[in-house]
């Protein structure tokens, strides 16, 4: 199990908000749990030197194109970039710096994956350099997929079927929990359970850590297959898990 960094943008500073809140219909619903006084380059120097790799940065919106540009000059290869992906953009990020791109609503089509689009970009891109977003929400007894800006439900269950048909496109997945994300009130154990139990690829989920434990936690359930982002919890983002002993639990699980 590895650590995975991140960097979410929003108005060009490093923000952290409460999942689901971003919408483009209400500016005014977002709820946002921190403004980093501190510039994107700067956390993407700071992992680079701790050699934190594997990590994303995520745009929440419009209006972070140089502090994109920045994050990824500053660790090239470094890090995955995420937001507004598409078969126009997709390359441009990766010239830019981005080690892949993650892309989730451009390849839906009427609430449902569009194939089509999917084997476009993985043509375009590479199968190696692109990672799928399947952040999800609990609805009637499962995980669906949930799309733009984690506002609309889509038909895709997140199982073992999903999970099985989708590895032939994409080299990773990114999950995030958003009924849980940036609320730092536990993570979903049912999702990382599906996660360790049926994905073929490497998968990194998200949403709810609250303390230093959970990332043993996240090891046992997701049984080592699932790695791990954290963001509202941590102290650099304004939470109370101190980085420093995430990066000595990353040095004593030998998973840098």
């Amino acid at each position: 199990m590895l650590f995975r960094p991140c960097i979410d943008l929003h108005d060009g500073k490093v923000v952290q908000i409460v999942g689901g809140s971003l919408r483009d219909d209400r500016p005014d619903s977002l709820e946002t749990n921190f403004v980093s006084p501190h510039s994107p380059a700067e956390y993407a120097t700071m992992y680079k030197d701790h050699g934190l790799s594997g990590g994303h940065v995520i745009s929440l919106g419009p209006g972070n194109e140089d502090a994109v540009s920045a994050a990824l000059s500053a660790y090239p290869g470094g890090m995955q970039y995420g937001g507004g992906v598409n078969l126009g953009n997709a390359m441009d990020y990766l010239n830019a710096g981005a080690s892949h791109v993650i892309v989730t609503s451009w390849v839906f089509s009427n609430n449902r994956l569009d194939e089509g689009k999917l084997a476009a970009l993985t043509k375009a891109v590479g199968r190696n350099r692109l990672v799928l977003d399947l952040s999800c929400r609990f609805r009637d007894g499962d995980f669906y997929v949930v799309t733009n800006r984690w506002q609309t439900f889509t038909e895709e269950k997140v199982d073992a079927i999903l999970l099985e048909r989708l590895a032939t496109w994409c080299c990773e997945y990114l999950v995030h929990g958003v009924d849980v994300e940036g609320k730092s009130q536990g993570i979903q154990e049912d999702l990382i359970r599906i996660l360790g139990a049926h994905s073929p690829l490497p998968v990194t989920y998200a949403g709810g850590v609250s303390r230093l434990e959970d990332l043993d936690l996240v090891k046992s359930i997701g049984q080592d297959r699932v790695d791990l982002t954290i963001g509202s919890a941590l102290d650099i983002f304004g939470g109370k898990v101190p980085y420093r002993d995430v990066l000595k639990w990353v040095k004593a699980n030998n998973t840098a």
